[in-house]
């Protein structure tokens, strides 16, 4: 079966140098864009992370200090990758949660200002997990009874991720073939930023969801605690969640005025 796309649908996987969003970096990026209409477009690239990779994850994904020393940064690729997903809603798996964050992060400091404001994201992990609860390999030969060969090269996960959500709407009836229900149903719970700092209340307010301030409304907190604004601009958090701040931060001030 073929998704009903209104705009093209980039499946992408990240290999990185770990887990942490604001300290670590992309190794291998692969993009699989599918256009309404059905047609596909592939590109995978191979990233100086400018940093060493850890053995421990090169034993995880293959990819080590010399496969990567010769390659251009994520930086010198930014606006290459940038034209390839600007005008795409964007998929992965478990991407709400790291990939997508990540990418973000490394965008803002190759000076490309990417959000999600007009993109939907659709998480194939989180559909997957509310029906059936299984890891990528799992879901792999679940809904698409394949062995997934290997796994954690960003291009198979990437092709893998693709097969398996078109499998999943043929297979729940329940699942609407459009992006708007696919990324609604495969979202948690709805942050205003990428990492998850920053969530919204029951009437739609930005709200921090961790620390001393937990549930309290962001405009409410900086109002009050002027300073706590800048300790969250200098410590070390996303630079995404630092942007979000800072346009929230703008639009009290923008109100006060009006």
């Amino acid at each position: 079966m073929s998704l009903n796309l209104t705009k093209p649908l980039c499946f992408f996987d990240l290999e990185t140098t770990g887990v942490n969003i604001s300290k670590d970096r992309i190794v291998e990026i692969s993009i699989l864009k599918v256009n309404p209409g059905g047609n596909e477009e592939s590109k995978t690239w191979l990233v100086n992370p400018e940093m060493p990779i850890p053995k421990e994850v090169t034993a995880i994904h293959g990819i080590s200090d010399a496969d990567v020393a010769d390659k251009p940064t994520f930086k010198e690729l930014a606006k290459e990758i940038f034209v390839m997903i600007k005008d795409s809603d964007l998929a992965g798996f478990n991407s709400n949660r790291f990939d997508i964050p990540l990418l973000a992060e490394e965008m803002l400091r190759a000076e490309i200002d990417f959000d999600m404001k007009n993109r939907l994201a659709i998480d194939v992990q989180n559909i997957f997990h509310k029906m059936e609860q299984r890891t990528l390999s799992a879901a792999y030969k679940f809904y698409c009874d394949k062995d997934l060969d290997n796994a954690h090269s960003a291009e198979a996960d990437t092709k893998a991720t693709f097969e398996v959500l078109k499998a999943q709407v043929e297979k729940y009836d329940e699942l609407e073939n459009n992006s708007k229900f696919l990324a609604e149903f495969s979202s948690r719970k709805k942050f205003a930023d990428f990492a998850g700092f920053i969530a919204y209340n029951k009437k739609g307010e930005e709200c921090f969801s961790f620390g001393k301030h937990k549930n309290k409304t962001v405009i409410e907190v900086l109002e009050k605690e002027p300073g706590y604004f800048g300790w969250l601009l200098n410590a070390d958090f996303p630079l995404y969640t630092k942007k979000v701040l800072t346009a929230i931060k703008l639009r009290s001030f923008n109100n006060k005025l009006d």
